[in-house]
């Protein structure tokens, strides 16, 4: 991997389905400064992902859980810009695929929008009623193909990789869990683990954009669950820890080259 905006990253497509959609910076998804939030940006990542999944017909649009969220903020946006949300397949495995998000500043003039911000996001295929991986269908392969460009892509954990020991990290406590945290099916939300990280972020003003940040899904946290936080501060990155009991539920990796 490396930290130079986005190289790393599946390109934009030169043909094959790009979703395209608008979106207006809203008071619940900045900071008090007006700065656009990292858990908002999952938001907006997560609806883009289901809106694509209908338009296109996709099979079983809601059967897919997120594995990993891999976020190159080049430029924040703030309250009330208006943003332009792109997304497309930018790669495919036996039971995932990647799908790969840009978020564009729209000005007056909608053909020149700057790109702030690219994402990719790992989505396995589950069956809903039992989380376990289901291969992708032939169907689902030949309506992505052609903008994925038969590109490959790994379910492989990385944010981990190296990382010391539990035991090592700065316990930072409970994290409490709201009843509106847990979505339609019964899970937290995927935006939810990006929040202790604006935490972090708010308590550490050092770390600005440009910065890229990583979130990756080790459980399924469920209603009733109690969730600690602690941090590793490991100096070219930090890495939170989000634990139920004994076990890790997400691994969240930020990297800054803001100066501060």
């Amino acid at each position: 991997m490396t930290d130079t905006f986005g190289a790393d990253f599946a390109p934009f497509p030169t043909s094959g389905r790009v979703f395209t959609t608008t979106r207006k910076v809203r008071l619940g998804d900045v900071t008090p400064r007006g700065r656009l939030r990292l858990d908002a940006v999952a938001r907006y990542l997560q609806d883009i992902a289901t809106d694509d999944a209908l338009d296109g017909n996709y099979d079983d649009p809601h059967g897919w859980v997120v594995r990993r969220t891999d976020v190159f903020v080049h430029q924040f946006a703030t309250y009330l810009d208006t943003l332009q949300l792109q997304t497309w397949c930018g790669g495919i495995g036996s039971h995932w695929a990647e799908r790969r998000t840009r978020i564009s500043m729209l000005g007056n003039d909608p053909s020149n929008a700057q790109s702030i911000i690219e994402a990719a996001t790992l989505w396995v295929r589950v069956d809903l009623q039992t989380l376990k991986p289901l291969a992708l269908s032939e169907s689902f392969r030949q309506s992505i193909g052609t903008a994925a460009n038969n590109r490959k892509v790994s379910a492989r954990l990385l944010v981990g990789r190296g990382l010391p020991a539990s035991d090592t990290a700065r316990d930072l406590g409970a994290w409490q869990l709201r009843f509106s945290d847990f979505d339609a099916v019964g899970h937290l939300n995927n935006a939810v683990y990006w929040e202790p990280l604006e935490e972090y972020l708010g308590a550490h003003r050092d770390h600005r954009a440009p910065l890229r940040a990583i979130v990756e899904h080790h459980l399924s946290v469920e209603s009733g669950a109690e969730m600690q936080v602690a941090v590793h501060e490991l100096g070219e990155r930090v890495v939170i820890r989000e634990t139920v009991g004994a076990t890790t539920a997400a691994l969240v990796e930020l990297r800054s080259t803001a100066s501060a």
